[in-house]
């Protein structure tokens, strides 16, 4: 329970630091930034199966690791799918 609350307040103050600087950030670079997210998912869906492999988490954290991992599929193919759609945006016809 001690960790529990560093922990909160630690997703808390991601969420309100994530929803400040995206809503910052002009439309014209939302899709290049989408790309750069994209690297950085990777990186939380290894996290996110590293944490959920350990034998030691119990069934709640491993059904919360499996929805990490697939929250965090979800915004890479999305992210791949946006950036794929951009980059045809200009190729020559």
């Amino acid at each position: 329970m001690e960790v529990l609350i560093p922990l909160l307040f630690v997703f808390l103050l991601a969420i309100f630091l994530g929803f400040e600087v995206i809503s910052k950030v002009p439309t014209m670079l939302h899709t290049p930034l989408m790309s750069g997210a994209n690297a950085i998912s990777g990186i939380t869906v290894v996290g996110a199966i590293l944490c959920t492999g350990t034998g030691d988490v119990g069934w709640l954290g491993t059904a919360l690791g499996m929805f990490a991992v697939i929250f965090a599929m979800v915004n890479v193919v999305g992210g791949f799918l946006v950036t794929d759609r951009m980059l045809k945006m200009f190729k020559r016809r």
